[in-house]
């Protein structure tokens, strides 16, 4: 619950300022995952939407090292706030 209030809190910022931005993108995606990993816990057989999972954390995942090589501080900012793990590959 309060995690979920969180991320509309920032995302309803961002949505003010660019929707364009790396955080706003990233904020986005984690809602949709948020979202699909809820609805795959009661329909464990629906593939396409895993498959969808899938393609969006692969999306988030880019965007996360793309924020990370480009500014350290607001990757490691935003990942504080989502409450996401760092990526292996640092």
């Amino acid at each position: 619950m309060v995690k979920s209030s969180f991320i509309s809190i920032i995302s309803q910022e961002d949505k003010k300022e660019n929707k364009g931005s790396v955080e706003f993108q990233i904020v986005t995606f984690t809602n949709k995952i948020r979202r699909l990993t809820s609805h795959l816990e009661l329909h464990r057989k629906d593939y396409l939407s895993q498959r969808g999972l899938r393609k969006i954390l692969g999306k988030r995942q880019r965007l996360l090292s793309y924020l990370a090589k480009k500014n350290g501080v607001r990757y490691k900012e935003l990942i504080s706030q989502l409450n996401i793990r760092e990526s292996k590959t640092r």
